[in-house]
C-alpha cells in the first residue's frame, strides 16, 4: 500500500480553522436559543422545532462523507469556502423570512416548510466544515501529534456552544430577528477570513483528483473512531434533550426555573469540555485510544450519577464531570481516525466520522425521550452503560495495538 504525501502549507491553517469552528458553532447554537420563541410567535407546535433540528441532522449525516471525499479531490480550501458560502446564504435567507414572518405571520404550513427547509440546508452546507477542517489538520500535523491540534478545534466548538446561546439570548431582548441577523453575520465573517488567510494545500498527485471508491462505514481501520463518535454523540444528545425535563420533574422546579437550570447545566458542559481539551493539548504524548478509555470512564460515571441527584448543585457537578470526560473523547476519536488512514484518505475518513456523528445526533434525542417516559433516571443509566462499554473497547484496542 503506497503512501501519498500532501503538500503542507508554509503557514499554519490552524488559527483560521479554530476561528471558523468557533463562529460556525456559535451560529448553529444561536438558532437553538431562539427557535422556541419563534415557534410560539408564529403559532407552530413544539414538534415543528424538533423537525427542523432533525432535518439538519439528517442532511448532515447524508452529506458529510461526500464533502470529505470532495476535499481529497479538489482541495480543502475550495470545499471550506463553498460550504461556508452556502451556510451564510441560507442563514441570511432564514433570518429574512423570520423577520418578515414576525411582522406579518404567514400560513402555518409555509412557516413550517421554510423553517425546516432552511435549517436542513444549514445542516447540508455546515457538514462540509468539521470533516474538512479535521482533514486539513491531519495534512499539517504529523501522526501521533494530532490530538492536541484536534483539541484546539474542540475547544473552539465548546466555547461556541456556550457563547452562541448566551449571545443570542441577550440580543433577542432587542429583537429575535436581530439575533438571527447577527448569527448570520458570523459565517459571512468566517468566509472573509478564510478567503484572506487560509493557505491552499492541493493534493500533490494529479491522480487524486479522479473519483475513488467510497470509504466504507465499516472500514476496519475506523472501527474504534466510528464506534466512539456514535456512542459519544448518542450520550451527549440524550443528556441535552432530557435535562430540562429532569430538572422540572426530579428537582420539582417550575418550567422557567427548569429552563434556567438546564441552561446552567449546558454552561457547565462547556466549561468541562474546555478544561479537559486544554489538558489534551498539554499532554501530547498520551495515545488517542487511552484518552478515549479514560474519558469514557469519567464521563460514564458523571452521567450515571445524575440518576442519584436531588439538588441543583449536584446536577451541575454531575454534568461538569461528564463533560470533562467527553473533553478527552472528542478530539481523540478525530486524531485516531486521522492516524489510521493514508494521506489521500484524510477527507474521506473525517467525512465518515462526521456522518456517524450525524447518526448519533438523530438517534440520541429519540432514544432519550423514549427512555425518559419509563423513568427519569433511565436515560442517564443507559448512557453510563454505553460509555462503560466504550471504555472497555478502547482498552482492548490499546492492548492489541500498543
Amino acid at each position: 500500500m503506497h503512501s501519498v504525501t500532501t503538500a503542507r502549507p508554509a503557514t499554519s491553517a490552524l488559527p483560521v480553522l479554530v476561528f471558523t469552528a468557533l463562529a460556525g458553532t456559535m451560529a448553529m447554537m444561536a438558532f437553538v436559543a431562539v427557535v422556541g420563541p419563534v415557534v410560539r410567535l408564529l403559532g407552530l407546535a413544539e414538534w415543528h422545532a424538533g423537525l427542523s433540528v432533525t432535518a439538519a441532522g439528517v442532511l448532515w449525516m447524508l452529506s458529510a462523507r461526500g464533502w470529505g471525499r470532495l476535499s481529497d479531490r479538489i482541495g480543502r480550501r475550495r470545499v471550506l469556502l463553498a460550504g461556508l458560502a452556502g451556510y451564510a446564504v441560507v442563514y441570511i435567507a432564514m433570518a429574512v423570512f423570520v423577520d418578515s414572518a414576525l411582522r406579518a405571520p404567514p400560513a402555518v404550513w409555509l412557516s413550517v416548510v421554510v423553517l425546516v427547509a432552511t435549517r436542513a440546508l444549514v445542516g447540508l452546507f455546515y457538514a462540509a466544515i468539521p470533516p474538512t477542517a479535521a482533514a486539513m489538520v491531519a495534512d499539517e500535523v504529523p501522526p501521533g501529534q494530532r490530538g492536541g491540534a484536534m483539541a484546539k478545534l474542540g475547544t473552539a466548538n465548546a466555547l461556541g456552544m456556550v457563547l452562541g446561546p448566551a449571545a443570542a439570548g441577550w440580543i433577542a431582548f432587542q429583537g429575535i430577528a436581530l439575533a438571527l441577523y447577527v448569527a448570520a453575520a458570523l459565517p459571512l465573517l468566517s468566509l472573509a477570513v478564510l478567503w484572506w488567510r487560509l493557505p491552499e494545500a492541493p493534493p500533490s498527485d494529479p491522480a487524486l483528483r479522479k473519483p475513488r471508491p467510497a470509504m466504507a462505514l465499516t472500514d476496519p481501520r475506523l472501527r474504534l473512531p466510528v464506534f466512539t463518535v456514535f456512542a459519544a454523540m448518542v450520550s451527549v444528545t440524550i443528556a441535552q434533550v432530557v435535562v430540562g425535563f429532569f430538572a422540572i420533574d426530579r428537582l420539582q422546579l417550575s418550567p422557567a426555573d427548569g429552563a434556567r437550570v438546564a441552561g446552567l447545566s449546558l454552561t457547565a458542559v462547556g466549561i468541562g469540555l474546555v478544561c479537559a481539551q486544554s489538558l489534551v493539548m498539554r499532554l501530547k504524548s498520551v495515545a488517542p485510544a487511552r484518552w478515549i478509555a479514560i474519558g469514557a470512564l469519567v464521563s460514564g460515571v458523571g452521567f450515571a450519577s445524575v440518576g442519584l441527584v436531588d439538588t441543583q448543585s449536584q446536577l451541575l457537578l454531575a454534568y461538569g464531570v461528564a463533560a470533562f470526560g467527553m473533553g478527552f473523547v472528542f478530539p481523540s476519536f478525530q486524531a485516531l481516525a486521522a492516524d489510521s488512514v493514508e494521506a489521500h484518505e484524510q477527507g474521506a475518513a473525517a467525512g465518515t466520522v462526521a456522518a456517524v456523528q450525524g447518526m448519533g445526533m438523530i438517534a440520541g434525542p429519540l432514544l432519550g425521550t423514549v427512555l425518559y417516559r419509563w423513568s427519569p433516571a433511565l436515560p442517564y443509566l443507559f448512557v453510563g452503560i454505553v460509555l462503560g462499554v466504550l471504555a472497555v473497547v478502547a482498552v482492548a484496542h490499546q492492548v492489541r495495538r500498543p
